[in-house]
Formats: structure tokens, C-alpha cells, sequence
């Protein structure tokens, strides 16, 4: 529904940009075009995410919706660079822009981009990908909010720098945003750990388990919005092992994690002690 709303009024405002010789209302009509494809590229995602796992790809294409949040990132930014450098020539080359009209189209653009944002605004708190998707919309719609304001300026004084200036506001909102969404994609990309879990605690829950005499080669790390992974190895004194056995100390782990981090996936190797020492043997 948001990809039929953005398509329907970018094509109304090229017109109305056209119409009204507005760069200002061109540069919104090009950033919904962006607009557009992210969220073509935010539905393929998702339909490639819901594909089941497979021998070759044991995460399946979960991390499909990774990539589109990255290529949005890159489209936002090269959109927002290319409003910047018209307007830019807007004030070397003043054009003649038509308030009254920009206004009108710029209304209609609003209005569009506010339906959008209440379709996708709770899907963007769980997912990257339309995070991506809903901070285009969102930008676009205070690109509307830029456009109105300098055609009603315009209109009311004739002072054509409005437009530009209204530009130049438009490139600027896009670029903190977008700079944001890539560093969360590319700590993703990179396997950083997740956000809200901090490795030093989680350190301190499983040592501080009985029977746990230490613990190394751990990790934390996300294959998608929304599906944190963790690996550890955990070494137990044989006295415990021998007590409650390999499968209760699992539990003990799993429910360790799972009661403190939001961390569902977890895998644990129990190793006794000395155990590292081999593993170091057969890297080298």
C-alpha cells in the first residue's frame, strides 16, 4: 500500500515540479523515487527473509533484508547528494518557481507520505529493513513540510531563494538519518554484537554459574533484525558434570541467557579442563 501511495504521488509531483519549474518539488519527486524502489526492495527482502533454511544456506536468505536496508542507505545518501548540488546551482542560476502550485502539489505529497508513515510505523520498530523504508517516507514527508513553507514563501513575498534553500533542508534531513541506519546495518553486516547485549555481562552470568570455571570463544552476533545468535565455550569441573550431567547444565545455560538477554539462539560447548589448551594445538 506505502509502494502504491509513493508511486502515485512522485509521478503527481514530476508533474507539478514540472508545472511550477520547483526544484524543490522535483527534489521530493526524486527522493520519493527512491522511495519507490527501497520499499520494492524492502518486499523482495521480506519474501526472500520467509524462504525456508537449506543445505547450502542453513540461515536461509534471512539476512536478505541486511543488504536492501544497506542498498537503501546508498540510495539515500547519492539522492541527498544530488538535491545539494542542484540546489547549489539553484542559487548560481536562479529559476522562476510558481508558488501557488508548489503548494498545492506539496500539500498532496504530505498528506500521502503521513498515510505511509502510519502503515509502516510499527513494522519499522522490529526490522531493519523497514526502518530503512520508513525513514525515506519519513524524510520525504518532512521534504513536503520544506516545500510548502518555501512556495507559500514564495507566493506571499516573491523571494525565489526560497526554493533552493527549501532544497538544501531537504538533502540535509536526509543525511543524519541514513548515516544512522548504515553504521546499525553495517555492525549487523560486520557481526558486531547486538545493541542491547553487553558481552561483559553475559560473561559474568554464565562464570557466575555453579560448577562454571571459565569461559572463552565467546560470541554474539546478528543474522537479521530481530534474530540475535550466541556461541560459547564452557568449561565445567567434572564434579559438577558427574552431579547433574551435560543436559542440566545446558538448562542451567540456556535458561541463564534467555532469563537476562534477549537472546534465543544460543549454542554451548561444555568442555572440561585443559580442553583449550587441545583446541589451541589444532589450530596451528
Amino acid at each position: 500500500m506505502a509502494l502504491s501511495i509513493t508511486l502515485t504521488v512522485m509521478v503527481v509531483e514530476i508533474v507539478g515540479g514540472l508545472l511550477s519549474d520547483s526544484l524543490a518539488l522535483i527534489a521530493d519527486a526524486a527522493h520519493m523515487a527512491t522511495d519507490a524502489v527501497g520499499l520494492c526492495m524492502a518486499l523482495l527482502a521480506i519474501h526472500f527473509a520467509n524462504r525456508p533454511p537449506s543445505g547450502n544456506r542453513t540461515f536461509g536468505y534471512a539476512r536478505a533484508e541486511i543488504l536492501a536496508a544497506l542498498a537503501n542507505c546508498v540510495l539515500l545518501l547519492g539522492v541527498g547528494s544530488y538535491v545539494l548540488y542542484e540546489a547549489i546551482q539553484r542559487f548560481i542560476t536562479p529559476a522562476g518557481t510558481e508558488g501557488g502550485l508548489t503548494v498545492v502539489f506539496g500539500v498532496v505529497g504530505l498528506f500521502a507520505n503521513m498515510i505511509s508513515l502510519t502503515l509502516l510505523m510499527r513494522g519499522q520498530k522490529e526490522s531493519l529493513n523497514v526502518r530503512g523504508a520508513f525513514l525515506e517516507v519519513a524524510a520525504d514527508a518532512l521534504g513536503s513540510v520544506a516545500v510548502i513553507i518555501s512556495a507559500t514563501i514564495i507566493l506571499l513575498t516573491g523571494w525565489q531563494a526560497a526554493d533552493p534553500i527549501a532544497s538544501l533542508i531537504i538533502g540535509v534531513m536526509i543525511v543524519p538519518r541514513t548515516v544512522k541506519l548504515l553504521r546499525e546495518t553495517l555492525d549487523v553486516l560486520l557481526e558486531a554484537a547486538p545493541k542491547n547485549v553487553d558481552m561483559a555481562e553475559v560473561r559474568a552470568h554464565i562464570l557466575a554459574l555453579p560448577g562454571v570455571e571459565d569461559v572463552h570463544d565467546l560470541h554474539a552476533w546478528t543474522i537479521t533484525s530481530g534474530m540475535p545468535v550466541l556461541s560459547a565455550h564452557v568449561v565445567v569441573g567434572s564434579d559438577t558434570l558427574d552431579a547433574i550431567g551435560n543436559e542440566k547444565m545446558l538448562h542451567e545455560l540456556q535458561g541463564c541467557i534467555g532469563d537476562h538477554f534477549d537472546v534465543e539462539h544460543c549454542t554451548f560447548q561444555l568442555e572440561p579442563g585443559g580442553h583449550a589448551e587441545h583446541e589451541a594445538k589444532l589450530c596451528h
